[in-house]
């Protein structure tokens, strides 16, 4: 018999006929995940798009991956701290827009393996949720990247592409000399690496949606990616936010709840306001266990998951006050159950 996930115990029978309509099954019954943006821009604390905010050319903000050490990173305890959440999943971010990778990846020197902190973070993560019975959905920037040379452009694909940089940036293909198809080429062969290394995953989650859809979104052959996903683990769920194509396994909007295609959703969310990666600036601003419950309640009552952020800290280590929140909500969840239910 074919060996079940550890975040599909249960669903055995189900996922033994039908992989991804055993994972359908299960996140519409998980209701509550964790979410972390983690990466280069939490060492400066300015928001998770501080190098297209600032200007900040590329070589520049490449040097801060020499001080990147994740020292407290701790994904046991990561995966501990879900649990007594009352989560049943856990998404972080293998690569965000300024594509820095917190994995073991062969396509590019770009790495959390390859700079002080010496370590895949997102093997780290896997073990633990596995072990924990957690599901892992990787975020991936898909749509926009601020450092591969080919990726799209603000010629083509609208102003928040990158970085509007005076004078350009010299090491971005322009005109005849961009070719998207090699930066599609490079993530294929990323989101092959995150599906060959780390076990049964429950999603790939893409982002950057914005710029996909702000001109021909077909050039991107998202469907080609999406079969070839369910090609290589049946069982994972495939999301492109709010839905780029409508073919996805379900919406992941931002903050509330889009008009219905007929699948799951997936609410998103942050605890820092303005910001998911870690805003210095905003430390007391944090949302309480109170205010957590009532976006839970609302998620509730549209019938929506609820993804929730927490920006870790410089060093990788959960904010203490947003620890203590997620904890106290987790209590109250097995007191009480999930509102309205």
């Amino acid at each position: 018999m074919t060996d079940v996930p550890s975040y599909l115990k249960g669903y055995d029978d189900l996922y033994a006929k039908d992989p991804r309509d055993a994972a359908r099954k299960w996140f519409a019954e998980a209701r509550y995940g964790l979410f972390m943006h983690y990466g280069l821009y939490s060492l400066l604390g300015r928001h998770e798009w501080v190098q297209l905010k600032e200007k900040i050319p590329v070589a520049e903000y490449a040097k801060l991956k020499d001080d990147f050490t994740a020292e407290n990173f701790d994904a046991e305890a990561i995966a501990d701290l879900a649990v007594a959440a009352e989560m049943k999943y856990v998404n972080i971010t293998t690569r965000h827009h300024d594509s820095f990778c917190l994995f073991d990846t062969k396509e590019t020197d770009f790495n959390s393996v390859n700079s002080p902190c010496g370590r895949d973070l997102v093997g780290e993560l896997a073990e633990a949720c596995r072990k924990k019975g957690l599901g892992l959905c990787l975020y991936y920037s898909h749509g926009r990247d601020w450092k591969h040379p080919h990726a799209p452009n603000n010629d083509e694909w609208g102003g928040s592409a990158r970085p509007d940089y005076d004078p350009p940036e010299p090491t971005y293909a322009t005109g005849d000399d961009h070719d998207l198809q090699i930066y599609l080429d490079f993530m294929q062969a990323q989101i092959t690496e995150l599906l060959t290394n780390y076990g049964p995953l429950a999603a790939i989650w893409l982002d950057g949606i914005a710029v996909p859809a702000s001109g021909n979104a077909s050039l991107f052959k998202c469907q080609e990616l999406y079969d070839y996903i369910h090609a290589m683990q049946p069982q994972v769920l495939v999301s492109y936010k709010q839905g780029l194509l409508g073919t996805e396994d379900f919406q992941a909007p931002e903050h509330k709840a889009v008009e219905d295609a007929g699948k799951p959703m997936e609410i998103c969310t942050t605890m820092t306001p303005k910001s998911w990666g870690y805003l210095a600036e905003a430390e007391g601003q944090h949302q309480t266990a109170d205010q957590v419950w009532d976006t839970i309640k609302a998620a509730r009552e549209g019938n929506c998951n609820l993804l929730l952020n927490t920006g870790p800290l410089p060093d990788g280590s959960i904010d203490e006050y947003d620890e203590k929140t997620l904890r106290a909500v987790g209590e109250r969840l097995r007191k009480e159950g999930f509102p309205g239910e």
